[in-house]
């Protein structure tokens, strides 16, 4: 056997040998700062309590030690640092007393007794006169110093302050110290704190789980191709884009993708948000954009994932009034610089994702940087379909479940909302102790989320009640009655949330909308207030939404679409952000002519359906009286009062009770303010 193999056999079995944690391999034993403090500690009691363990019974009284002195008992006194007199007697006396424990820590030669002299001059006198008596007793003085409580007064505050230096520099390396648990103390503050998945971690995304999003998925495909196939483009001169944005509202999968890509990539991806590299020392962030890109460069090809971007790649100049040193700006800089810094020949990749790419700095968003911006929208019937069998896989489902109908009643919803449908579905399922998740469950909780949970115990004077039927009611009566309003399927006068009432609609998915339809659901909306009048003479505050909603609504015809003849074909609208900061866009005089606008177009749409409400008063009162009487109706309970809609109805709307809108025209009352007015 040569001598490599027995040195092998040799480390192999002494690794055999030593004991180990059966499942990282690593000693179950792991050393801990706090045992040496344990150890003194120990030491210190066991010193004191030692030193002090049968000192009690040597203590002898004054009276007692002289009668002791007067009877030759006495053969030497020891005065130590004037304070205490250690007694030392005769063998005589020693045989006649009994034997005494000694501490732990005793000496041979200790006294037999100890007094505590609170006179000198005093005790002296005694010890003198006995000699003079002819008593065989001597005295002596002795100091001492006690070097052990020396030593702990001085030594010890000392190793209590480097311990606790070192244990807060141990809970800072967790803290702050960025690549690894216990990494480097505070010295790895500047190093990035980006989480690596690679090939060994088991946990793996890929595009078969992110349903919908089929356009972005192609474009994200691309992506993963460049990275596994580099030479396809390159040989042609082509070159890898540097970043890709991907940009959409909350919850539609901004994140999900990029895990996607990276599972699909299968190169190492590195993911932290952009929160991450904010810190309140100065040039942290800097430094922690440094070494990220550093180690991406280290393990090419990579990507670079930073979510919510905009946390660091706001527009620089915004918001710094001091005029003092920006460290958010800091990072943002080193940031454009590091993009710029390597090429595409290095294979590194940055996916950055926000909801708000207006108020990202032009210079992030530049051709070299961010190449690519990927629009992420919410998605559409067929997409929140797919969705929908994702989320559905982990429930148990009846069999009155329908994929395509639920999708239907979530117009607007974004996947993080599907989600949660979902799940607040099989939490209803299961409070109700079923077995399984069945349809009603999942309308109940797309109630729940749109519109909050029902309060059916809440205490309402029935005027106030009556009043809320009829607000309900106009709505109902005008969105059946106008030919663009949104068809109206479920009126209810259940509180729910804050609301004292609500009416659900299905809207039509649009892209382009038309001023015929703003108009009428700006009446529709209306309608309530106008109810109202037309039965009591008067109104209420209940509807203070529907007056925010239209609003909103006739300003945005007015200076945002350029809808209003008199403004004309004209908007103030800068999808930048960054175009009119604090300044108005027009003048004082145009700013009147806005207000005026907006005021007419709410008035004629208020007037036009009062009319229409007071043509149709007795149907609208039916309706009123029903919803009192059944608290919830639904759109059966609108053709048997008000007839069969005029209007032709859109192929694919769905004909049913339990339907569900993804807006929600809240009713009377809609929050404590609104309510205390009422009252």
């Amino acid at each position: 056997m040569s001598n490599q193999e027995k040195y092998k056999n040799t480390k192999e079995s002494g690794k055999q040998n030593r004991p180990q944690n059966s499942e990282n391999g690593k000693s179950p034993f792991k050393f801990n700062v706090f045992w040496i403090y344990m150890a003194i500690s120990l030491v210190i009691f066991f010193v004191m309590m030692g030193g002090n363990t049968g000192n009690d019974d040597k203590i002898l009284s004054y009276n007692k030690f002289e009668d002791m002195l007067n009877h030759g008992k006495i053969k030497e006194v020891v005065i130590e640092n004037k304070k205490i007199a250690n007694i030392y007697i005769t063998d005589k006396a020693k045989d006649e007393v009994k034997p005494r424990s000694k501490g732990l820590f005793s000496s041979p030669v200790e006294p037999d007794y100890i007094v505590e002299i609170g006179d000198l001059k005093l005790f002296e006198e005694k010890l003198e006169k006995a000699q003079a008596r002819g008593i065989p007793v001597e005295y002596r003085f002795k100091t001492t110093t006690d070097y052990f409580m020396g030593f702990l007064l001085n030594v010890l505050p000392w190793v209590l302050i480097i311990g606790f230096w070192l244990y807060m520099m141990r809970r800072m390396s967790g803290a702050t110290g960025g690549s690894g648990p216990g990494g480097g103390g505070i010295f790895s503050i500047g190093k990035s704190r980006a989480q690596l998945y690679d090939a060994k971690n088991k946990e793996k995304t890929t595009f078969k789980d992110v349903a919908g999003l089929e356009g972005a998925k192609e474009e994200v495909k691309e992506i993963v191709d460049f990275l596994k196939n580099t030479k396809k483009y390159t040989k042609l001169g082509g070159k890898i884009p540097k970043g890709v944005l991907l940009v959409g509202p909350p919850g539609t999968g901004k994140t999900l993708l990029a895990k996607a890509v990276a599972g699909e990539a299968k190169v190492p991806f590195f993911s932290l948000s952009g929160s991450d590299f904010v810190e309140m020392f100065v040039g942290v962030g800097a430094s922690r954009v440094r070494d990220l890109f550093k180690k991406a460069k280290e393990k090419s090809p990579s990507i670079i994932f930073i979510d919510e971007i905009d946390a660091i790649g706001r527009a620089r100049g915004k918001n710094n009034f001091t005029g003092s040193n920006d460290e958010r700006e800091n990072t943002l800089n080193q940031l454009l610089t590091e993009m710029d810094g390597f090429s595409s020949k290095d294979n590194v990749i940055v996916i950055g994702a926000t909801n708000r790419a207006d108020i990202l700095d032009k210079a992030l968003l530049r051709a070299g940087r961010f190449d690519r911006q990927i629009f992420v929208d919410l998605p559409d019937l067929n997409e929140r379909k797919e969705i929908f069998e994702v989320h559905l896989k982990p429930l148990k489902l009846a069999d009155n479940v329908d994929v395509e109908f639920l999708a239907k009643q979530t117009p607007g919803f974004s996947g993080a909302d599907i989600a949660n449908v979902c799940n607040e579905a099989a939490l209803i399922a299961a409070r109700k102790n079923k077995d399984k998740v069945d349809k009603q469950d999942f309308l109940d909780a797309v109630d729940r989320i749109i519109g909050g949970l029902e309060k059916k115990n809440k205490v309402i004077k029935p005027e106030e009640k009556n009043r809320v039927a009829h607000h309900e009611a106009g709505h109902a009566t005008a969105s059946w009655l106008l030919e663009h309003a949104h068809p109206l399927v479920k009126v209810t006068i259940v509180p729910r949330g804050q609301s004292l009432g609500a009416a659900w609609y299905l809207p039509e998915e649009r892209v382009l909308v038309e001023k015929e339809h703003m108009l009428d659901e700006m009446a529709a909306t209306l309608a309530g207030r106008a109810a109202e009048e037309v039965v009591f003479g008067n109104i209420s505050t209940g509807a203070l939404n529907d007056l925010e909603k239209v609003t909103k609504q006739a300003r945005a015809m007015v200076t945002i679409y350029g809808l209003n003849d008199r403004i004309g074909n004209l908007t103030y609208y800068d999808s930048s952000g960054q175009e009119y900061g604090f300044t108005k866009p027009y003048s004082e005089k145009t700013a009147e002519i806005i207000d005026e606008e907006i005021s007419n177009l709410i008035e004629e749409q208020y007037q036009r359906v009062k009319k229409l409400l007071q043509k149709n008063k007795d149907k609208l009162i039916k309706l009123a009286e029903r919803l009192l009487e059944k608290e919830v109706i639904f759109k059966e309970d609108l053709e048997e009062i008000l007839g069969k809609r005029p209007f032709n109805e859109k192929k694919g709307e769905e004909k049913t009770k339990e339907s569900k809108q993804a807006n929600e025209n809240t009713a009377t009352g809609d929050n404590n303010k609104n309510d205390n007015k009422m009252d």
